[in-house]
């Protein structure tokens, strides 16, 4: 821009006749090679080239140099820097532009920009809401530098203070909890996530920037103008956060986070190199009320808006891997489950144990449990009165917060140590397990079975020391097979009221007359046949249906609880001992097992045609006390195929159902069916679930749809990706004839056999979490051509394949071996 003074004769001044324009890079490297070999600056000079301002104490200044001569108004027009705008508004912005189109020269613009979008001060006053649609704000002058007391004077004092910002940190987040269960404490989850759930009021208007970020950031150099921007901006917003509480004085300071995160080009490579890291560390030193307000108001964004931010910190995640967006990812998917359709009733009722006075071996020797009140909660999910699990359906679906790119470099075993050891000061993310995989987490659940194993095995040993005990390190189970549920249920009965911290020892089964060393494969034919007898129609504790092929709790069952504890033991040991089971329930059973009661839309599945009448009953426009009538008493049979009512209100006969009442009588119908009815018997099944799992991260990192994958497996059988990962040994490879013979033999199956090959191999017919691709098999020589049948070390997943002389060879005594393969020796 020059000195200003038409007359100057310094060739390095810009107000110099014989000065050569530069473009703004050549300026800034000029710039930076005379400053390095430091020119003298020249003083400014009042010309007409400033004619808005009284003085030009606040333009920039050029170097000093001999000025003489005269330069013509018409060969350096005066130019606008609108000096006097200390804030924006969308008709600020428009003006400003029409005057730039006009000139063909955005540089003004681009200058306002830069100062206001830099300036912490510029950007609380930008972009307000009009006094008829914010009536509370109060006027305030819009240069507010000497009203606001976030100065940099102040800044550096407060820096200087403290340097060690990690502290601060620490300090804060535990703050932050504190702060958190003081609001949990005085309201409870359920009516005040309601009150936090009305419209979120801020003073910015989000749909004015949204609509000059629209028209600016098609210009490339405003995009710059912006980035730039955000650059300088963050320091500052940093200071103000860490040390001046600048929240609590001025709610509005959280306008800059409302407006630049507006900014749709926030998933460029620029900002995700350049700016987003620093502001994103800005943002997570928010206190906790204002990252539960910025949450709630994203949660009335439409689900494009709330998708664009996700991507954003999604792909900022990938970028930086090891970055802590400990508050902000969550922010995005609260958002997203605050949006959606949720429920924080229906809740199961927890039992919780009464607490002991008694010292146990562990507290006295510094080995007290560390999870033994269940998971920590995220903080912001206390201070929002909600939980994942409460949401029915979000805006986005959950599956599209999974970060692949990261889910496959992750070190799990460090990220584990991580979230279970020094989850304070360094940062996991399995405290964002919405961006995990299942099969990710699965590997974190593992680890954190095999320490628990670990730790009951040293307990054990400290035990025989202390108190003479024989040493017992392993949860053993001898069973007959003829009589496996007896024997199972009073070896575990006995163990859960004597000692439920065995149920957490590594398992180890033998049945008895057979020979087979349990590495795995016996555990899993244990939990086989322990289910086929359990879910036998003709012992009446489960009801089948033949359309769903699903099985539910039968409520007049004659079984004792202990039956239905000893399901819930199992379904936590194959949990715990990382076993699938062939189990088949509805989801409302894992939704159960995680808190929530069964509700109408759990009918989908479990109770499909109670479901659809009920939805008749919803939908029905003619009369229906008169055309139905139905009343608020039900009727249903029992084990002996009598008939029984039961009122779902007190005097329930003579309640009729009509238009008024009806959504009441679907909602108490559906309570009776899914929870009444088989109260004592599902308490009983959660009971013995959680003996096993009580302290186990399960709760906290998986969604039901999750746990029933854990359990289950999936049913769907990728055999090429089997095919990909089966390692060979002993003279074998994939390249030799019989294996390949062995492949196309297989794939040849229809679904049964593949079932009845991967259950013969493995131990189980479902897959892995993650599919076969994740399943290790290993095929190894087993002598030459001979009239054996082929071999498994079901615990190994190990197929021993003699090398048959024919392909039909080969698929006969294979499909023998699947067909009639039962029990245990030793090879």
């Amino acid at each position: 821009e020059g000195c200003g003074n038409g007359a100057c004769t310094n060739e390095l001044c810009a107000s110099c006749l014989g000065f050569q324009p530069l473009d703004h890079n050549a300026a800034a490297i000029r710039a930076l090679e005379l400053y390095k070999i430091n020119t003298k600056l020249c003083d400014l000079h009042p010309s007409a080239a400033f004619p808005d301002n009284n003085s030009a104490e606040d333009t920039q200044p050029a170097l000093l140099g001999d000025c003489h001569g005269k330069m013509t108004d018409n060969l350096f027009p005066p130019r606008e820097d609108f000096r006097e705008v200390h804030y924006l508004t969308e008709e600020k912005v428009y003006e400003i532009l029409s005057i730039c189109e006009g000139k063909k020269d955005y540089s003004p613009l681009i200058r306002v920009i830069g100062r206001i979008f830099s300036s912490t001060d510029g950007l609380v006053q930008s972009f307000r809401k009009d006094k008829e649609q914010h009536p509370n704000t109060k006027e305030q002058h819009p240069n507010t530098k000497e009203q606001h007391p976030n100065t940099k004077e102040q800044r550096k004092t407060h820096q200087a203070k403290d340097e060690d910002k990690d502290e601060d940190d620490k300090e804060r987040t535990t703050a932050m909890e504190q702060e958190s269960e003081a609001s949990a404490s005085m309201e409870g989850a359920t009516g005040s996530t309601e009150n936090r759930l009305g419209p979120v009021e801020v003073s910015v208007d989000i749909e004015a920037v949204r609509r000059v970020y629209n028209r600016l950031l098609s210009n490339e150099k405003m995009e710059s103008a912006f980035l730039n921007a955000l650059v300088y901006l963050t320091p500052n917003v940093e200071l103000d956060l860490t040390y001046l509480d600048v929240y609590d004085t001025n709610p509005d300071y959280l306008n800059i986070f409302i407006i630049v995160m507006e900014n749709s080009s926030l998933h460029s490579p620029e900002y995700l190199e350049m700016a987003m890291p620093l502001f994103c560390k800005c943002m997570s030193k928010l206190p906790l009320p204002a990252l539960a307000k910025l949450t709630c108001l994203w949660s009335q964004y439409s689900v494009e808006h709330i998708r664009r931010m996700m991507e954003t910190f999604q792909q900022l995640i990938t970028y930086t891997v090891t970055l802590p967006l400990r508050y902000l990812i969550h922010l995005v998917f609260y958002a997203n489950v605050l949006g959606g359709d949720f429920d924080t009733g229906h809740n199961e009722e927890e039992e919780e144990e009464p607490p002991s006075s008694e010292l146990t071996l562990q507290e006295l020797l510094g080995e007290e449990r560390r999870n033994k009140n269940g998971p920590r909660v995220d903080p912001l999910e206390k201070e929002l009165g909600i939980r994942t699990l409460d949401c029915r359906r979000p805006l986005i679906p959950f599956e599209e917060f999974v970060n692949e790119p990261l889910n496959d470099v992750l070190e799990m075993d460090k990220d584990f140590t991580f979230f279970k050891v020094d989850s304070e000061s360094k940062f996991s993310f399995q405290s964002c397990p919405f961006i995990l995989n299942a099969c990710t987490k699965s590997l974190g659940l593992y680890y954190d079975n095999r320490i628990s194993m670990y730790s009951e095995r040293r307990i054990t040993a400290l035990y025989s020391l202390v108190q003479g005990q024989q040493l017992n390190p392993y949860l053993r189970l001898k069973v007959r097979r003829d009589h496996i549920i007896d024997d199972a249920l009073v070896r575990l009965e006995m163990i859960a009221i004597e000692n439920p911290a065995d149920l957490r020892k590594q398992l180890f089964v033998e049945f008895e007359g057979e020979q087979g060393v349990d590495e795995g494969g016996v555990s899993k034919e244990f939990f086989q046949l322990v289910l086929e007898e359990m879910f036998n129609p003709d012992i009446g504790m489960f009801t089948y249906d033949e359309f769903t092929k699903l099985f539910w709790f039968n409520p007049p069952s004659l079984e004792n609880e202990a039956q239905f504890t000893l399901i819930g033991i199992v379904l936590g040991l194959a949990i715990y001992n990382n076993c699938i089971l062939d189990v088949h329930f509805p989801m409302v059973v894992y939704r159960k097992l995680m808190g929530k009661k069964g509700t109408y839309l759990d009918l989908t599945d479990s109770h499909p045609v109670q479901y659809q009448s009920l939805k008749e009953l919803l939908d029905y426009e003619g009369d229906v006390e008169e055309d139905m009538m139905i009343t608020f008493q039900i009727s249903q049979t029992d084990l002996f195929g009598d008939p029984i009512t039961y009122d779902l209100k007190e005097n329930g006969d003579k309640i009729p159902v009509s238009v008024d009442n009806r959504k009441e009588f679907v909602s108490l119908y559906s309570d009776y069916i899914l929870n009444k009815s088989v109260e004592r018997q599902f308490k009983a099944f959660r009971r013995g679930f959680q003996m096993v799992t009580n302290e186990s991260p399960l709760k906290c990192l998986f969604r039901p749809e999750e746990v029933e994958l854990l359990i289950c497996g999936s049913r769907n059988l990728d055999f090429h990706a089997l095919e990909e990962t089966t390692e060979y040994d002993g003279g074998y490879n994939k390249d030799c004839h019989i294996i390949k013979d062995f492949w196309e033999t297989v794939h040849s199956f229809g679904e049964e056999d593949k079932r009845l090959f991967l259950q013969f191999t493995t131990g189980t017919d479902r897959a892995p979490v993650g599919g076969l691709g994740k399943l290790k098999m290993i095929i190894a020589k087993n002598g030459p051509d001979t009239d054996r049948l082929p071999t498994s070390h079901t615990c190994f997943n190990a197929l021993l394949l003699p090398e048959y002389d024919t392909k039909e060879k080969l698929k006969e005594r294979l499909l023998k071996a699947i067909t009639y393969a039962k029990g245990f020796g030793m090879l």
